[in-house]
């Protein structure tokens, strides 16, 4: 009688991925697989399932961190399946959780991507990838901005001088700059130390600006549809529908409201154990900066609310 081969035999590389170098363990249907050290090179791995594994099924996992897409997209190019995957949701037992290295890691993930109980998370393409990099370098900025404009006021207030009530608030007007700029020292040193400052609170100042003008500028033209829908929203303005595109992707992917809420975190926790319920607050699973932009949206829609 002649035997065929009716299904391809399968194999899972979980991978612990780092800067410097990558804890790899590779499994199959019949054997639990061994764990080895590689350096970070997608290339390197390919040649080594060619070796010894070159008529397998192949699937990746690694969990989604500092190191981005580009090892996935190259794995995908080799034709394997591969995921990236949110490290909460790699299950663990009680044990495990007390004991973490490399090569354990490698191994989770190797184990729960065999047993089919790992699910990726959106891959966005390049271009979103992108425009997502320049959407939190914004962000960035934003930090930047707030954290030199408490220095500054902090500065005034250590050489005991007062700010007028007029200028007694979060908005900068170019009156308040100028009077920071008219202040009279001692000394040139206090002088040159606050006019340092200022011209760093400037170069920031214009980089949010002109930052925030190229990530409206590109999504009203390659994203026009999506962004003026958006905008069409009450509450929502040009850089919370600008960061909805790039942190979220296409509303679409999402089945329900609910599964929208339950990505950016607006919903509750709840504990419940025979007669006992009760509400945890809002889900610390969440996307942080995403969900604050909600709230704030929320604040301004009630404001045109007739009701």
């Amino acid at each position: 009688m002649e035997t065929r081969v009716t299904a391809l035999p399968k194999l899972f590389i979980g991978i612990d991925i780092h800067k410097r170098s990558w804890k790899i363990h590779c499994s199959t249907d019949l054997f639990a697989g061994k764990s080895f050290t590689m350096p970070p090179e997608p290339e390197k791995l390919y040649q080594y399932v060619q070796k010894h594994f070159p008529d397998y099924q192949v699937t990746t996992a690694y969990e989604a961190g500092c190191c981005g897409y580009s090892a996935h997209r190259s794995f995908e190019s080799f034709g394997w399946k591969s995921l990236v995957v949110n490290p909460a949701d790699i299950h663990r037992k009680g044990k495990e959780r007390h004991t973490k290295t490399d090569r354990i890691d490698a191994q989770l993930i190797s184990r729960e991507l065999k047993d089919g109980r790992l699910e990726g998370i959106i891959v966005p393409g390049k271009e979103r990838e992108e425009l997502r990099s320049l959407f939190r370098r914004r962000n960035e900025l934003v930090k930047d901005l707030r954290r030199i404009k408490c220095m500054i006021k902090m500065q005034l207030l250590y050489f005991g001088i007062k700010v007028p009530p007029e200028f007694d608030n979060d908005h900068w007007s170019h009156a308040f700059r100028n009077w920071v700029d008219s202040q009279q020292f001692n000394y040139p040193t206090a002088r040159e130390t606050m006019a340092s400052k200022m011209r760093t609170f400037r170069f920031i100042d214009k980089e949010l600006r002109d930052v925030s003008s190229q990530l409206r500028a590109y999504c009203r033209k390659h994203f026009k549809e999506d962004y003026y829908l958006l905008r069409s929203i009450p509450g929502i303005g040009g850089i919370v529908a600008v960061g909805i595109i790039t942190e979220l992707g296409d509303l679409r992917r999402f089945s329900s409201l609910k599964h929208l809420a339950g990505y950016v975190g607006l919903v509750p926790g709840i504990y419940q154990s025979g007669a006992t319920s009760r509400s945890m607050g809002m889900s610390p699973r969440c996307h942080g900066l995403i969900r604050s932009y909600y709230v704030e949206a929320a604040w301004q829609a009630i404001r045109t609310d007739p009701v």
